[in-house]
């Protein structure tokens, strides 16, 4: 039955899916419509939440390239290959390949959502390069499907927000401990349950009837190739010079420390892309090895820098017009105290195809889905993570998550979404269950 879902949905996308950025322009056109369709907004006014909003994810979209960038620059040092190709050679065939990147995603993923997204990509090459016969788009797709855990994780944007103190929706639900939110029995119960399903269901989708896809080998290690050095100018002795290297890297090294010990500061996006680019200048060794790798991996980068701002515009529309609020509220009239969480989850995931981003979407839905479990006598932390569950389900199936492990991969959208989808069906009938029933 996998394996048949499987060989139509990778068919249905190789032929349907277009291109990331026509998705985002064909969405943009949908919101603008529905606006004005079930909100009875104008055309002007939803031109203007679209363009009042346009630009409202610019920070978000340089730490999105800059996770993609200097996870790219520390993967490609001496040492981070070594202990990615050790790694690979735990796998000896296809589907142990399959298996292992699922598993590392998945627990990188849990650890930070950016770190998972990189990580997971870059382990992908290795493993194509030291297992012979594996389908290229199933091993991307796999190191995708872990990025679903991350709003169960250490790093879940609403976990940790209704965690801190005079958060915005305080007055409602109080301060909620991470104990009853991320490190709950039933929040730790699904994730393991992820961590178990994700591989089985990646390995079963191995189609021995349809050609694999096989990347060359070769050209990825190609692709991974130090340039040689130049000693040609008076300039490349600064451009090569190991001391300036490390005595940059040392700085960010005494930072981290104050952060994490003295500060007693936590992992978030910012930190881990400058953890990144520190280890990456120091192992690099030379600041001309780490400018060869930081010019390969911008070049991936495109389709971030051009498709955040559509979605920004997107998410303007979305909550300038009241179409988030609506969807929400169209699944609460439907609700009862068991079904909620059910409905809660489902809801996040519709509202994420048009707002991918955790904490943008909980401030859109939190005042209405707080109220209504409330009402219906659903704790506020189980409906806090059936949002956050919500939120990441459907990433799996929005091409804006996954530009950064494509661009590492150079594959395309179409390339992975038949797999992604065969997971979100699977995903979701558990999670869902699980959000509802699970103690």
């Amino acid at each position: 039955m996998i394996k048949i879902l499987t060989r139509g949905s990778t068919r249905l996308m190789e032929r349907y899916l277009p291109d990331p950025f026509v998705i985002v322009m064909l969405l943009t056109l949908l919101v603008f419509f529905l606006g004005m369709g079930i909100e009875r907004e104008s055309p002007v006014a939803m031109i203007e939440h679209w363009g009042d909003g346009f630009w409202d994810l610019l920070t978000f979209g340089m730490q999105m390239v800059l996770v993609l960038v200097t996870g790219f620059v520390l993967a490609s040092t001496p040492m981070f290959k070594r202990i990615l190709a050790a790694l690979a050679t735990l796998a000896k065939t296809p589907g142990q390949a399959i298996i292992l990147v699922t598993v590392v995603s998945i627990f990188a993923a849990w650890i930070n959502w950016g770190f998972g997204l990189v990580i997971g990509a870059l382990f992908a090459r290795q493993l194509a390069q030291a297992v012979r016969g594996v389908d290229y788009r199933l091993l991307i797709a796999s190191a995708y499907s872990g990025f679903i855990v991350w709003h169960g994780g250490l790093a879940s944007s609403i976990g940790l927000l209704i965690a801190t103190d005079g958060h915005f929706a305080e007055d409602k639900i109080g301060v909620v401990s991470t104990s009853e939110t991320i490190f709950s029995g039933f929040n730790l119960i699904l994730v393991l349950l992820m961590l178990i399903v994700i591989p089985l269901v990646n390995r079963l989708m191995m189609n021995k009837i349809d050609e694999p896809y096989i990347a060359d080998p070769q050209k990825l290690a190609e692709e991974e190739t130090t340039p040689e050095l130049k000693w040609e100018r008076a300039a490349d002795r600064v451009e090569n010079s190991i001391t300036l290297s490390q005595a940059v890297g040392v700085m960010g090294l005494v930072f981290l420390g104050y952060y994490f010990f003295i500060e007693s500061g936590s992992l978030n996006l910012n930190i881990v892309n400058f953890m990144f680019l520190f280890l990456g200048i120091m192992l690099h060794g030379r600041p001309r090895h780490f400018l060869n790798s930081m010019q390969e991996a911008v070049k991936g980068a495109g389709g971030i820098v051009i498709q955040f701002p559509f979605y920004a515009g997107i998410m303007g529309m979305m909550i300038g017009s009241g179409l988030a609020a609506t969807f929400s509220e169209w699944f609460v009239a439907i609700s009862n105290p068991t079904t909620y969480p059910l409905f809660a989850f489902l809801s996040a995931g519709l509202v994420n195809v048009f707002v991918p981003s955790g904490g943008g979407q909980w401030a859109v839905q939190a005042d209405i889905m707080l109220d209504a479990g409330a009402a219906l006598g659903v704790d506020a932390a189980r409906t806090a993570m059936a949002v956050a569950w919500g939120d990441a389900w459907t990433n799996l199936i929005q091409p804006f998550w996954a530009l950064p492990a494509l661009a590492i991969a150079g594959l395309k959208a179409k390339d992975i979404m038949g797999f992604c989808v065969v997971n979100l069906l699977v995903t979701g009938v558990i999670i869902g269950l699980g959000l509802m029933f699970l103690p």
